[in-house]
């Protein structure tokens, strides 16, 4: 039998791996001057990832050309990614 926080935990864990894939597919994009952001599969990822981007780029403003904020942006996403696989495989957190 499945533990009821493995079955919240799985999915969880999974959506944020992929969101955090999306984020770096957006970053590298974005060294990229010529994309159209108004087409649509850009424009889609961009819808997906920048409200959460924009929520460090509030407090973390640009330095020159470098955009930090995606760097903690990712960070702490994978945290967290890390901590619910750590409650799906056992109830505990894995410390890697």
């Amino acid at each position: 039998m499945t533990d009821p926080i493995t079955l919240i935990a799985e999915p969880i864990s999974i959506f944020l791996r992929i969101y955090i894939a999306l984020l770096f597919i957006r970053i590298l994009l974005s060294w990229f001057p010529t994309v159209n952001w108004m087409n649509p599969p850009f424009s889609i990822l961009s819808q997906l990832t920048d409200p959460y981007l924009n929520v460090f780029r509030s407090f973390i403003p640009p330095l020159g050309g470098i955009d930090l904020s995606p760097m903690l942006a990712i960070f702490l996403l994978s945290f967290v990614a890390q901590a619910v696989t750590g409650l799906a495989g056992g109830g505990q957190l894995a410390m890697y």
